[in-house]
């Protein structure tokens, strides 16, 4: 990566606790997860039950270095790999995920959520309400071997 480009720094705001112990492929709709967040941010979270889905940002702390620039998506039948920026691998240049989730209850500064696809132990970096007419896009386009899923 270029030398001209800034360094950018992030403190984690809350850590994921689930069941995922290790970096396998996982079915991940169905798991429960709890975030829980810095006390001092407890604030932070007023009114966030008004929402019944939320967008999980975190950092990918089991990245895997160096990153590949192409590789093969779970969902891909095909053996020709893609460019890393056309898949969801967590072996990135900048290792960030993010999950739409749906939240199932809120007790102070932690999230009860459902469909995390996170490591327990997963820094999170932020936490957005999903909003339908902002966060889908009507009419998008995926290849066909992402339809799949």
């Amino acid at each position: 990566m270029s030398k001209e480009s800034p360094e950018i720094k992030f403190k984690a705001i809350g850590t994921v606790h689930n069941e995922i112990k290790e970096r396998d492929r996982h079915d991940t709709r169905d798991i429960i997860s709890e975030i829980i967040l810095d006390p001092e941010l407890t604030e932070g979270l007023d009114n966030i039950e008004d929402f019944s889905h939320l967008i999980i940002i975190y950092f990918i702390h089991n990245s895997r270095l160096p990153f590949p620039l192409k590789v093969r998506p779970r969902f891909r039948a095909e053996p020709t790999p893609v460019g890393v920026f056309a898949s969801r691998s967590p072996d990135r240049p900048n290792p960030l995920g993010k999950t739409t989730v749906k939240l199932l209850e809120r007790r102070k500064n932690v999230l009860k959520v459902q469909g995390l696809d996170a490591m327990d132990g997963t820094p999170v970096i932020d936490i957005k309400p999903y909003i339908p007419g902002i966060d889908a896009v009507k009419d998008a386009r995926v290849p066909p071997w992402m339809k799949k899923r």
